[in-house]
């Protein structure tokens, strides 16, 4: 694990949008081209923005997929995903070569298999993830399932989980938080040949430790990361609060 601890939000977004570009412009050096995975929410608003002003990455030859989405939230919603990554990264690099947008309008199985069909066609270079204050990665939140092998599941949003929608302000209710989405699994994730996973703000910092330092657990999704041969996490002061000095270092 390579852990990088940032003074602020913004400062570890641009360090991970750095780590970020420079993986990809050595995939498409060594390939030809490069399989990515973009998350969403406020810990990739700095990451993302900092990725797209990278000079040097010849974007035609990069394939994004993306981790989740809600079941049944029409695109023109503000909580959307696809809207989120249509209007933060895919109108700012339109030469991309292709966008594997998870419809959540769509049937839900039928579009798992789908994506997973995808998927399998094009291994992951370079995973871009956060961390939820309940410790799930993507949708997955705990008790996580580390077996499935389908690419792309359907899963149930815990309260915790509904919570931190909320509270991020991207809906006005709790029961405006959808109940399901579909995620891309735990195995799929852990299938990237590299993983920058940002985790900024205080109200991660439980997570983070329990993420880090605790045994490799389903009840702290997260925590499998620590199994991934090449994960590194870019934290901020805040976010690594309670984090032991050994880990700190």
């Amino acid at each position: 694990m390579n852990i990088h601890i940032a003074n602020t939000p913004a400062e570890l977004g641009r360090e991970a949008g750095l780590a970020a570009a420079e993986l990809i412009r050595n995939t498409i050096k060594e390939k030809g081209k490069a399989n990515i995975i973009l998350a969403t929410g406020t810990s990739q608003f700095e990451t993302l923005q900092t990725l797209i002003t990278q000079p040097d990455i010849d974007w035609s030859k990069v394939v994004m997929f993306h981790l989740d989405e809600y079941i049944g939230l029409p695109i023109t919603h503000g909580a959307s995903f696809r809207k989120y990554l249509k209007e933060r990264f895919i109108d700012k690099v339109p030469s991309l070569q292709a966008a594997h947008l998870i419809n959540g309008e769509n049937d839900a199985m039928a579009e798992c298999k789908r994506l997973g069909e995808i998927i399998r066609q094009h291994p992951v270079d370079v995973a871009l993830v956060g961390i939820g204050e309940n410790g799930h990665l993507a949708f997955n939140d705990p008790p996580a399932d580390f077996e499935t092998e389908e690419p792309y599941i359907v899963v149930e949003l815990d309260e915790p989980c509904r919570k931190q929608q909320l509270g991020e302000g991207w809906f006005p209710t709790l029961d405006d938080v959808p109940r399901q989405a579909i995620s891309m699994s735990i195995k799929q994730i852990m299938k990237s040949k590299h993983i920058i996973c940002s985790v900024p703000d205080s109200r991660k910092a439980v997570a983070v430790r329990n993420s880090l330092e605790q045994a490799v657990s389903n009840a702290d999704p997260a925590s499998i990361l620590q199994q991934h041969p090449d994960c590194r996490f870019f934290l901020d002061t805040a976010s690594a609060a309670l984090l032991s000095a050994s880990k700190v270092k």
